[in-house]
């Protein structure tokens, strides 16, 4: 099991640390699993086996549906919060 597209966010971002929290435990697990065995392969200057390696049809979103949802939300929120209130004038 190698990376994934997702694994390659940049983490630096209040909108995936908040996304990365709402992942399910496994889900995260696995993250953690992949990312420290690429940071190994990475200083023992070696490949991952052919045979382990992340198949395109294999490869999906897990992180990304999740940011687009915290977007969603919080342009929702700024829409709400810039919302102005009129009373109706009284004839």
């Amino acid at each position: 099991m190698t990376c994934r597209a997702d694994d390659l966010i940049c983490e630096e971002n209040n909108t995936v640390q908040l996304a990365l929290k709402r992942l399910p435990p496994n889900e995260a697990y696995d993250r953690v699993f992949r990312l420290r065995r690429a940071f190994q392969c990475s200083l023992a200057h070696q490949l991952l086996p052919k045979d382990q390696q992340t198949k395109r049809e294999e490869d999906y979103e897990y992180l990304s549906p999740i940011i687009r949802e915290i977007e969603a939300e919080a342009k929702e929120r700024g829409d709400l919060d810039a919302m102005v209130v009129k009373k109706a004038k009284k004839e």
